[in-house]
């Protein structure tokens, strides 16, 4: 059976942090300048029906580096855009590429592809979940801090994709983390739910202060996911005062650090004091897409 990178929750400690350990052999290889192109001849097809920067840059320069070749398809440009199901695209780009990655608002839809295409299908960005974001951070959080796992971690804003995504990985990893968020955009009761049978430990609070009080790992995303554009307004009156920023940074544990998934609204959701300081790992970050993307895809489509 093809293994997918759909949800964190689908996958063991051990394999993920198997993925961790190649990644750090593959970011060494590329600083370094040493080749490594374990999907020589391969090809990723790239659906996108939500525009990108990052989750395209990060997927077209692994797959070259990786000796493959990635291929971006526009839901706008494809026969999905004219109603084809998503079970019949699946089953054509399985005979044509190696891989998939798609970029949806569906998670039903990545479900549905990855059960029609033989290939293996990664979750590049749906509306419940961003899987290889989440990689992304822990891996850097490894970077910067000895024990990543033996951490406080918060997540301060709107209970959306990113938010889901940080549950399942502390119910799959073994970290606290502390949710804050205004009433009315609290995170998937049910990713919730599952997250605690599996013995995942949780706060989920309204006071973001709460949150940020001792810890180690701040992390925020914007107020308006794409597809929001409309509740803009609303929205920054529900969240005006879940800012990260100097003020509430002094609450953390002094080496605390802080993430981004980016692209920022600088002043809104987070300062721009504390994006451009000393404690911000944001960059980091940004990069970290690539290099564990690429072992991700290694993971899954090496032969």
């Amino acid at each position: 059976m093809t293994k997918d990178f759909l949800s964190l929750s689908d996958w063991s400690l051990a394999d993920l942090e198997a993925i961790f350990d190649l990644t750090r052999e593959l970011k060494a290889k590329q600083k370094e300048g040493t080749p490594h192109r374990l999907l020589e001849g391969q090809t990723l097809g790239m659906l996108f029906e939500k525009s990108s920067t990052r989750t395209r840059v990060s997927f077209e320069v692994g797959m070259f580096q990786l000796g493959g070749h990635a291929l971006f398809l526009h839901s706008g440009t494809t026969q999905l855009g004219r109603g084809e199901p998503i079970k019949d695209t699946a089953r054509v780009m399985a005979r044509y590429c190696d891989g998939i990655m798609i970029r949806t608002y569906s998670q039903a839809a990545v479900e549905e592809l990855a059960e029609h295409a033989y290939i293996p299908v990664i979750n590049g960005l749906t509306d419940m979940y961003h899987p290889c974001q989440i990689m992304a951070d822990l891996f850097t959080v490894s970077e910067h801090k000895e024990d990543y796992r033996n951490l406080k971690y918060c997540w301060i804003g709107d209970g959306n994709n990113m938010a889901n995504s940080r549950i399942n990985a502390a119910a799959v990893f073994g970290f606290e983390l502390r949710v804050a968020t205004p009433k009315g955009y609290e995170p998937d009761a049910e990713v919730v739910a599952r997250a605690e049978q599996a013995g995942a430990k949780l706060l989920l609070t309204e006071d973001p202060k709460e949150a940020a009080a001792d810890a180690d790992v701040l992390n925020t995303d914007v107020w308006a996911s794409m597809g929001q554009e409309e509740e803009q307004a609303e929205r920054e009156k529900a969240f005006k005062t879940f800012q990260v920023n100097s003020e509430l940074l002094k609450l953390a544990d002094p080496q605390a650090v802080v993430m981004h998934c980016l692209p920022a609204h600088r002043d809104e959701e987070i300062t721009d004091e504390v994006i451009e300081g000393p404690q911000s790992i944001i960059f980091d970050e940004a990069e970290n897409r690539l290099h564990v993307q690429k072992a991700i895809m290694a993971t899954l489509m090496a032969r």
